[in-house]
């Protein structure tokens, strides 16, 4: 045995497994201060059914299995936000709206992004189902700053970004397979692409970049008439945002954002490789195809530890052999991490430890 792993997939090793812990619990706790409950919905499910629970979300990166005792295709989620809208959609369809909902868990997605070999990773996110407006939107976009800042991630910065721009000023005046490559070379920002689709949309590259000037760039666009409502919407949101946090807009960007309506953001934090989250406005699909407007975020773990963020340094108190329970207690109690030695040789270096516990007092090493 080699003790080898799936391509993909990892252990995460003490401090970092503890680091992981207490990032979730601080997001989460943040979360709870502002309403949002907590569900946990299993990690597969009929595939059918986490599909077509997101408008326009179809599961198209879930490893999927065949069930021995239903003889139903599952699949393994590959993102939590689909399961979350089923859970409001059926079990707490009855709740008044909005519903405020918040979760962790690990997700599994069959191929790894280009730029990041992980396959599993482990997700915490907010979802409010039954509003999309401005002031739900305000409140998502709060709730992840603050929930970050409160887990010690700092340099925070969004990128927002208008998911259904092309889409709503196309207006079914070109045919799909032309929308579907227009989009393409908008995102991609090849400006001789987009030329030779429709010039008409040129514009839209260069309304890209710090975010009061793309802003600006926007609204002189023919965007700022179709979109008037949208852009007004954003700049709210962005007026919301407290100083501190770098705001950029990229109104075409789609990559990533393949269910989300009207908004769209990415997060970033000073010092990690990538995004380390995202969110934005969708749609849940009821039994029967009612859809109903929702907003969210998801964090993703892994790429906020690997940067160094969200966790706290070693902290832990070596007992001397022979120190009674009494006063391990009255330490615990204080908030110290305590190890206590098994036999007279143990030393606080051989147990990791950050201080020993010496003539009664707890001191660095």
């Amino acid at each position: 045995m080699t003790g080898l792993l799936p391509e993909g997939f990892h252990d995460r090793l003490p401090p970092a497994a503890d680091a992981a812990a207490r990032l979730e619990t601080r997001v989460l706790g943040l979360a709870r201060l502002y309403g949002y409950e907590q569900v946990d919905p299993p990690l597969a499910e009929f595939a059918d059914e986490l599909a077509t629970r997101l408008k326009t979300g179809a599961v198209h990166n879930a490893v999927r299995f065949v069930d021995p005792v239903s003889q139903r295709s599952l699949a393994i989620r590959p993102d939590l936000t689909a399961q979350v809208g089923r859970i409001a959609a059926t079990r707490m369809g009855h709740h008044p709206r909005p519903v405020r909902l918040c979760y962790a868990g690990q997700v599994l997605k069959l191929k790894a992004p280009a730029l990041d070999p992980r396959r599993a990773m482990r997700q915490i996110g907010c979802e409010l189902i039954g509003r999309d407006s401005v002031a739900a939107a305000m409140e998502i976009v709060r709730v992840a700053i603050e929930a970050l800042q409160s887990a010690g991630v700092e340099g925070l910065a969004i990128d927002f970004t208008l998911p259904d721009l092309v889409d709503t000023l196309a207006e079914n005046t070109l045919p799909r397979e032309t929308l579907t490559a227009l989009r393409e070379r908008l995102d991609a920002k090849d400006a001789g692409g987009v030329a030779a689709i429709d010039p008409r949309y040129l514009p839209l590259i260069e309304a890209a970049g710090p975010f009061d000037g793309a802003m600006a760039r926007l609204r002189a666009t023919d965007a700022g008439t179709a979109l008037a409502s949208r852009i007004d919407g954003l700049a709210t949101i962005a007026a919301s945002i407290p100083a501190g946090v770098a705001l950029t807009l990229d109104p075409t960007e789609r990559h990533g954002f393949e269910y989300q309506t009207w908004l769209g953001f990415s997060i970033f934090a000073r010092g990690g490789r990538g995004e380390i989250g995202r969110g934005g406005t969708y749609m849940v699909v009821h039994d029967g195809g009612r859809e109903e407007p929702a907003v969210g975020f998801s964090l993703y773990a892994d790429p906020i530890l690997d940067a160094g963020m969200g966790g706290d340094a070693r902290r832990r108190l070596f007992l001397p052999f022979g120190t009674d329970a009494v006063t391990g207690a009255a330490l615990r109690a204080e908030g110290w991490v305590t190890v206590a030695a098994l036999e007279a040789e143990d030393t606080p270096q051989a147990q990791l430890c950050s201080h020993e516990l010496r003539d009664g007092v707890p001191t660095a090493l």
